[in-house]
């Protein structure tokens, strides 16, 4: 009987029973993926081999499920870069102190390889935390015996000191076994300073270049000093490597006369002495650069291999000291500065940078160029304040207006007078324009002779105009908006580009 009243009441009214079991499906299709989902959820939640402990688990953006446990490929080679980073510079940045309690950096379950005494080798699951912080939000495990407490190591990573945190970012490299044209290695502490009144400025570099495996290799300290619309006067000393003295465990380094010295509170002292390399004369200087604390970058190299790599240890710095040169002594206190670091093999390498003051921010962008590519990535924009890292930016281009000349080695040159970039991200934005006041060119052949690519030299097609380098100052303007504040400020700054 109730199979005859459906049939005729679904004849008597079709398209409305037809729409009553439509909806009815769709009801329990939903119904069965919630319950899946729910259960799905149960299973993970119970699951031991799942990062837990907290309210969050911060992870790489688009990163599956699956990927947190060990068992399966995708889970080898789970990493968060520049981890530490992320946690003193983002997660416990006094910027989110009114939300943010505690946070436990872990790593769950990371596949190693135990080679014991014997030779033999065994596959392990190993688990890394800082007991403290675990134990903070809630995740600390229950102890059978023993203590579980931090130790040092524990510490220098949540919180090292000013110098630990130099010597951790800015120690030197060894050449990478197998790094294609080896012999234009070279590896770098870069730091320059700015009078008062901005119209005098020095650049100042200690390098390490050539394959140091080997022999040919050595060492180079330069200092450039500039006046605005005026002479530039270059400084040089290149000794033998008996002379260098560099460390892939600390940041001090040592070529010939000239020194980087980390001081026990993390201020770099900067010291050397060289000759003009035109004509009689010599410059002496003895500078006490003080990084700003938190406005670091931290290293960005490329590939497992370090076959490149750039770090900021003092993005925002202020340096106190003497530069002497010409039986004239400068003297600076407070002085705006600057610090970075950078390392790698330098054959057919170009690149786009700068760095500013902009009021109570400090920015740096650039992106890098090799292999001889005439291909535009996106820049990399790094907005810094009182707090630290404030946020990143990845502008499509950088906008050139050619509307200064210069002369290098007799030859006219057109290079930049205004630059722009603009970048859109959500809803954040942010445009920085660039007022070049003062440039100066580098014929950039010289640079591959010094480097001793004369390889590269020869690949150079003949007659074509050669690549110069571009050392400009300026002021940069930044405005926009970021996390719903409005982001405004100018300052002067340095660029670099290549004509």
């Amino acid at each position: 009987m109730i199979s005859l009243l459906a049939i005729r009441n679904f004849l008597y009214r079709p398209w409305r029973s037809a729409l009553l079991f439509l909806g009815y499906g769709m009801g329990v299709t939903v119904m069965i993926v919630l319950l899946s989902i729910g259960e799905a959820l149960i299973t993970q939640a119970s699951d031991e081999r799942l990062v837990g402990g907290g309210d969050v688990t911060v992870l790489p953006e688009g990163l599956d499920i699956e990927v947190m446990k060990t068992g399966g490929l995708g889970g080898l080679f789970f990493s968060i870069g520049n981890a530490r980073f992320v946690y003193s510079q983002v997660l416990t940045s006094p910027r989110l102190a009114y939300g943010v309690q505690s946070v436990a950096p872990q790593i769950e379950g990371k596949l190693l390889y135990l080679r014991t005494a014997d030779g033999a080798e065994r596959t392990v699951r190993a688990t890394g935390e800082v007991p403290g912080a675990t134990r903070a939000v809630g995740a600390a495990p229950e102890l059978a015996a023993g203590a579980w407490r931090d130790d040092e190591g524990d510490r220098r990573w949540a919180d090292p000191t000013p110098a630990e945190l130099r010597h951790e970012i800015d120690h030197f490299h060894l050449t990478p076994a197998g790094a294609e044209h080896a012999s234009t290695w070279a590896e770098w502490h870069y730091f320059n300073v700015v009078s008062p009144d901005s119209r005098r400025w020095a650049f100042v570099a200690l390098i390490v270049n050539g394959d140091v495996r080997g022999d040919a290799w050595g060492g180079r300290f330069t200092v450039t000093l500039r006046e605005q619309g005026g002479a530039t006067r270059r400084y040089a000393s290149v000794v033998r490597p008996a002379a260098v003295r560099f460390s892939t465990e600390d940041a001090d380094v040592r070529v010939g006369s000239a020194s980087v010295t980390v001081l026990p509170d993390g201020r770099y002292h900067v010291a050397g002495s060289a000759a003009a390399e035109e004509g009689p004369g010599m410059v002496e200087l003895d500078l006490v650069v003080a990084p700003a604390p938190g406005a670091y970058l931290p290293s960005a190299a490329r590939g497992t291999d370090e076959s490149f790599g750039y770090v900021v240890p003092g993005l925002r710095a202020s340096a106190t000291g003497r530069i002497c040169a010409g039986g004239a002594c400068e003297r600076f206190e407070d002085a705006q500065s600057y610090h970075d670091h950078n390392w790698g093999v330098w054959r057919d390498v170009t690149w786009e940078w700068g760095a500013s003051r902009a009021g109570a921010f400090t920015v740096l962008y650039g992106r890098v160029h090799a292999d001889g590519s005439a291909a535009t990535g996106p820049l990399y924009v790094y907005l810094v304040d009182s707090l630290g890292f404030r946020a990143a930016f990845r502008p499509g281009r950088i906008d050139y207006v050619d509307g200064r000349e210069i002369s290098v080695e007799g030859r006219r040159l057109r290079v930049p007078s205004r630059a722009t970039m603009v970048d859109v991200r959500g809803a954040d934005t942010l445009r920085i324009d660039v007022s070049v006041e003062d440039a100066i060119g580098t014929d950039f052949s010289g640079l591959l002779a010094d480097s001793g690519d004369a390889a590269a030299l020869r690949t150079l097609p003949a007659g074509a105009p050669r690549p110069f380098f571009i050392q400009m100052k300026g002021r940069l303007r930044v405005s926009g908006r970021v996390g719903g504040a409005p982001v405004a400020g100018e300052g002067t700054g340095f660029f670099e580009t290549y004509r």
